[in-house]
């Protein structure tokens, strides 16, 4: 279970031990009752193979009363044996200390799971689906002017950080038509806070959102086609007919990273609003790659206790061409580079090359399309 992790973020070659008991296509959370030794020499194989690998420097970590000690003392130059004092002396790694960036990773749950917060979580189930329920109609049914203070109520926040008044901005500019709200894409609430927030209409563009999302969505929400032309299309005449936010993302980071911008909406307008988002969770993630499961995103998130949203409207970016640079597409990525340092200055996340594809392909084994849509 803990294979691709290792492997992945640690620089582990093998890993063996004792498989996940799964049923269904799902894990139980019970252990097979022991590793067959002699099952066709998976092991002798695979510390082969870590052998050629490695050669003499292979290290072996083994845990104590596991027979694999003695076969790693075979194979690896140093074995470490950890015993239940070591365990109860490590601490969480710093990321700045991570031996590679952790910057994707999915499930929904937000905390260690141990015995007794199993014990919590469950304990606090019902009352947490009271309160999810609760708050999705408040916001599905009711105006902002009385959904916010209930939702404050049932201890959800949204906190505004001081910054530029949106509507001063909007004076300040003379732009004919609405404005384009960019920010970066924390959960499918995203829109909704900044709705909120402004307190007035506001539209949204999708992607790939569940139609269950869409259809309680409290805003208006506009398919996109992945298809760029129509697509900017269809962007400029919703902003034509009043203010849009849009997540140039594409998909969510639940870490304190910026994936890499798509640059369609630096063509719409010579003047975007960046909006720097935060969010705050205690139990459970609001944020998935499976398909089949999107559509409990924004429920999860407000299963939360006490679930947070810092909204921060910063001063807007010209999106025209600076000296020096060509006009057409080129300037248009350069745009939206400019507004993702904005942002990632703002928030103190660091800038990546990351994309949606990369995030699908890691965590789900797919490119993240869903069925029906066009390809760009």
């Amino acid at each position: 279970m803990v294979e691709g992790f290792l492997k992945e973020y640690i620089g582990v070659n093998a890993v063996i031990g004792r498989e996940v008991i799964a049923v269904a296509g799902r894990y139980v959370g019970l252990l097979v009752d022991h590793i067959d030794m002699d099952d066709g020499g998976f092991v002798d194989e695979v510390m082969e193979e870590t052998k050629r690998g490695k050669g003499d420097g292979a290290v072996g970590l083994a845990g104590v009363g596991s027979k694999m000690h003695h076969l790693f003392s075979r194979y690896c130059k140093e074995t470490y044996v950890v015993c239940d004092a070591d365990k109860k002396e490590w601490q969480p790694v710093p990321r700045e200390k991570y031996p590679k960036p952790l910057i994707f990773h999915d499930g929904r749950l937000a905390f260690k799971l141990t015995p007794c917060a199993a014990v919590a979580m469950y304990t606090y189930l019902p009352w947490g689906i009271f309160l999810a329920v609760f708050r999705s109609l408040a916001f599905g049914l009711l105006p902002y002017r009385v959904s916010v203070p209930l939702a404050a109520f049932t201890g959800m926040r949204s906190r505004l950080i001081a910054g530029p008044s949106p509507d001063a901005t909007r004076r300040n500019s003379g732009t004919a038509g609405g404005r384009l709200y960019v920010c970066n894409h924390r959960t499918l609430l995203d829109p909704i806070t900044v709705a909120a927030v402004l307190n007035k209409p506001i539209t949204a563009v999708t992607y790939s959102v569940s139609p269950v999302s869409e259809l309680i969505a409290p805003i208006r929400t506009a398919r996109l086609t992945r298809d760029r032309d129509e697509d900017r299309r269809r962007m400029e005449a919703l902003l034509a007919r009043g203010d849009l936010v849009v997540c140039p993302e594409g998909t969510t980071c639940r870490e304190p990273y910026l994936l890499r911008f798509s640059p369609l909406f630096a063509e719409l307008t010579g003047e975007v609003t960046p909006v720097a988002l935060e969010t705050r969770i205690d139990m459970f993630y609001g944020t998935s790659t499976k398909p089949a499961a999107k559509w409990l995103d924004p429920f999860y998130f407000m299963l939360n206790s006490r679930p947070e949203y810092h909204v921060e409207f910063l001063q807007p970016v010209s999106t025209a061409p600076v000296d020096g640079e060509a006009g057409g597409h080129g300037h248009s990525i350069n745009a939206a580079n400019r507004v993702q340092r904005v942002l990632g200055e703002a928030l103190a996340f660091e800038l990546t090359e990351q994309t949606r594809k990369d995030k699908y392909e890691m965590l789900a084994g797919n490119k993240g399309n869903v069925k029906g849509e066009a390809k760009m």
